[in-house]
């Protein structure tokens, strides 16, 4: 039986044979069923939503199954210049983005994430040289005008920590000294530097959105507990709790710290504010 070189994407509805199939919608992709490379994969302890003292920190935080943390290659700077071969694409239960496996010329092994459009096979490069083609890192100073781009450095050199979910994209929108001008999906205009490196495409998978899990269980799986609402609390455990009757709170609506919600904003980060062109649309 071969094996389909390319990403096959599958969006499909489960029969109502139980309660739970009713309003499941499942998003599956033709990926590799072999268990992950042994040497870019580490063990994670679960927490359950608990700090370093046992306390719950987290709300709804709970266990999860048991996963394994793949290592991803987010600088992407370790072999400038030598090309590396696509050899499968695989599910990491950490993100919502599939990942690729790659193998360099040198033998080297790395996980990096998947852009769209990459088949099985497909050859991509990492360096100042490399060609403006769908999989290659570089710098924003080498990106032609109007490209676009997911896994942008914010520092040089630190790795990626910009568009890296399923479907995200950027665009490169100008050069302004030694400042790049990125068009963020959310509508944000933000300046980095030229010297940081971002890939050249869309991140893969922009179906995952779609999937739909049917019953609380699938939600326990990946580790969040039910959501209980704040009036029907007491009113030491929410700010919105307690009251004769039923109410609705009585207040404006705030979350279980006393933050407001609908609206207030919680960036509070003037160092950067000057790296903001625009702000995100409303």
């Amino acid at each position: 039986m071969s094996i389909s070189k390319q990403l096959i994407t599958r969006v499909s509805k489960r029969k109502p044979r139980t309660p739970g199939q009713r309003g499941r919608v499942d998003v599956k992709s033709n990926v590799s069923k072999e268990s992950p490379e042994r040497s870019l994969t580490v063990s994670l302890k679960a927490t359950g939503g608990r700090n370093s003292s046992g306390h719950k920190t987290i709300i709804r935080g709970a266990r999860s199954h048991r996963r394994k943390l793949r290592i991803i290659d987010w600088k992407r700077n370790e072999f400038d210049g030598i090309p590396a071969k696509i050899l499968t694409f695989e599910q990491d239960p950490n993100r919502s983005a599939l990942i690729a496996l790659v193998q360099y010329a040198n033998g080297a092994k790395r996980y990096i994430i998947l852009p769209k459009g990459l088949d099985i096979g497909a050859t991509i490069v990492s360096g100042p040289e490399a060609s403006i083609s769908v999989g290659n890192c570089l710098p924003l100073e080498k990106i032609p005008l109007g490209t676009i781009i997911h896994n942008l450095e914010m520092k040089p050199g630190k790795g990626a920590q910009m568009i890296r979910s399923a479907g995200t994209s950027a665009q490169l929108a100008g050069k302004d000294g030694k400042y790049a001008i990125i068009r963020l999906r959310s509508g944000e205009v933000r300046k980095i530097l030229l010297s940081c490196r971002a890939c050249v495409g869309e991140v893969a998978n922009s179906e995952h959105g779609l999937a739909q899990f049917g019953k609380a269980g699938a939600r326990r799986w990946i580790g969040r507990r039910p959501s209980v609402r704040g009036v029907a609390m007491n009113p030491i455990d929410h700010p919105h709790g307690g009251g004769e009757g039923r109410t609705s709170g009585g207040r404006h609506p705030v979350s279980s710290t006393g933050v407001p919600a609908k609206g207030y904003k919680t960036r509070h980060n003037k160092r950067t504010d000057k790296f903001r062109v625009r702000r995100c649309k409303k």
